[in-house]
């Protein structure tokens, strides 16, 4: 069946799904018994009908439109049951790993640009003393790795120095997205220059023999939270590459695309900055052994991953891609 086929084939049903929702928002007057078993059957046929859409035709301007239609029918019939607690659980459940999950060459690069720089900088200063006497000198280098960088977790309450952190992630992954604007130059710039702070300590540390020291203090907190930042720099590339490569999309339906995913990943996101930060000003400070304190960070690290693999791969089997506002019943 060609598209256009398909579409004076459906048409009508989609027509009469969006009138049905429209009168379930407004609940005057109340949709009769026999129409809420149509509102129903129509709402379920339609999102069979997206996800033959995007798996058959891939028309962005008929996917585009479907979803809308399945998302306002979708918030009809949740907003009138007052399942809040049920959107919520969907969208930890399906939309962001499914937002996530999508972009997966996307997160590639953005671990590449934050990682390599970090690597490239800390075997450097590892083993070039030339290098390391550039930074400052001796007695100010001296005290950030033998005690400044430790002290840097125990220098608030740890519920204060949470809350700061938290605040900050969140600040640093809005940028770390909002950036990609810039045709990817922004959340590129951004990732490469954190990358260099990280290599930047750990090659200090590595360069006086106290690599053990460094790891023990940014692995904790520092698993999930770099995650984190390069999840949101994936969203960041993902906004500045719908401009630069749109595909069969008009730029500006590419850019709103991708803007609606990034709302998703940035709100989602929020999550694992919260744990994040009670990892940092719980347990990184704490008297826990070394080992122990790693431990806590490769656990929550795992979960997180495995997670975002599990749901994410599932989600987008289902035919989700992790949009604001698209249905995750299908």
């Amino acid at each position: 069946m060609s598209i256009d086929q398909f579409i004076a084939k459906n048409e009508p049903s989609w027509q009469r799904l969006e009138v049905l929702a429209k009168s379930a928002r407004r609940r005057r007057p109340r949709l009769s018994p026999e129409e809420l078993d149509e509102f129903v059957g129509l709402y379920q046929r339609t999102s069979t009908h997206l996800s033959h859409v995007r798996t058959h035709y891939r028309d962005p301007g008929l996917t585009m439109h479907l979803t809308a239609i399945v998302a306002d029918a979708n918030g009809a019939i949740y907003g009138r049951a007052g399942h809040a607690g049920r959107a919520v659980g969907a969208f930890f459940a399906s939309t962001f790993p499914a937002a996530v999950w999508s972009g997966r060459r996307f997160l590639a690069a953005s671990a590449l640009l934050l990682f390599g720089p970090a690597i490239v900088m800390a075997i450097w200063l590892a083993h070039s003393d030339a290098a390391v006497s550039t930074l400052g000198d001796d007695a100010a280098l001296q005290a950030y790795t033998s005690t400044d960088f430790e002290a840097y977790y125990s220098s608030a309450p740890a519920a204060q120095f949470s809350t700061e952190v938290l605040v900050n992630n969140i600040q640093v992954s809005f940028l770390a997205f909002a950036a990609g604007i810039a045709l990817c130059v922004g959340t590129a710039y951004f990732l490469v220059s954190n990358g260099i702070n990280v290599g930047l300590a750990a090659g200090l540390f590595y360069n006086v023999d106290e690599a053990q020291k460094f790891w023990g203090l940014i692995l904790p907190h520092g698993l999930l939270e770099l995650t984190a930042i390069v999840i949101a720099g994936s969203a960041g590339l993902r906004m500045g590459w719908a401009i630069i490569a749109p595909g069969d999309r008009r730029r500006v339906d590419a850019l709103a695309d991708e803007g609606r995913r990034s709302v998703v990943v940035v709100i989602g996101l929020i999550l694992a900055f919260i744990v994040a930060g009670l990892i940092e000003g719980f347990v990184t400070p704490s008297s826990l052994s070394t080992s122990a304190r790693v431990g806590i960070g490769i656990v929550v690290e795992s979960a997180f991953v495995l997670y975002l693999a599990t749901r994410g791969s599932a989600a987008t089997a289902r035919g989700l891609t992790g949009q604001w506002g698209e249905s995750p019943d299908r």
